[in-house]
């Protein structure tokens, strides 16, 4: 090998002080890793993980909501996670929110409710539609005498297809979701419902004063 093709090798090899920089960044990178894992399995990992599988927000309105329609906040934040995971959005149908309210149903909400000011964006409100998802609820609790598994479904399907399988079942007291909910998206609703409800509770008694 001549001695110019020598030094032409020699000059293609990468300096010393760039190559300590990339290992260094090699060591710290796997540090980050390794501190990451540990957060994982430490309690604050397991904090991340129940917000990334079972959100929480807004908990001070639905402490509110509860309170002042008497119902149960787990059971709204529970409705909140399977109507829109906690976000706000907008369904094919115009379901709008948090708890995705349709506009017709929001606007018997504000007239019942005295909301002589209302418009269909407040819906993008956390406080507004939360709000009106709780008197939603309370309405149809109050319909069904107390029975929340009633007011789930309806709140998925409409009053008047559950009055309907109530009545074809012979009476609420022998309403069986599996049996009597004819559609396969409400049977899940009420069954998802009512196991986030228990998880909320379990999971977030503190943050829903409960």
């Amino acid at each position: 090998m001549s001695s110019h093709a020598a030094r032409r090798r020699v000059a293609r090899r990468p300096p010393r002080a760039r190559i300590r920089r990339r290992r260094l960044a090699a060591v710290s990178a796997a540090v980050v890793l390794g501190a990451v894992c540990a957060a994982v399995l430490s309690g604050l990992g397991s904090d991340v993980a129940k917000e990334l599988t079972l959100p929480l927000r807004h908990d001070d309105i639905i402490r509110q909501q509860a309170r002042e329609k008497n119902l149960d906040p787990a059971l709204i934040a529970a409705v909140i996670y399977e109507e829109s995971r906690f976000r706000d959005q907008t369904s094919h149908a115009g379901a709008r929110g948090l708890m995705q309210i349709k506009p017709e149903t929001a606007d018997a909400i504000a007239k019942h409710s005295g909301g002589v000011r209302f418009k269909q964006s407040d819906l993008a409100e956390p406080q507004i539609n939360i709000s009106y998802g709780a008197y939603y609820l309370r309405l149809l609790i109050d319909h069904y005498d107390g029975n929340e598994t009633l007011a789930i479904a309806a709140y998925n399907a409409g009053s008047g297809n559950v009055d309907k399988w109530v009545a074809e079942a012979g009476g609420p007291g022998g309403f069986r979701s599996a049996e009597h909910i004819p559609f396969p998206e409400t049977r899940a609703y009420v069954e998802n419902v009512m196991d986030r409800r228990e998880d909320y509770r379990s999971k977030y008694a503190d943050d829903l004063g409960l």
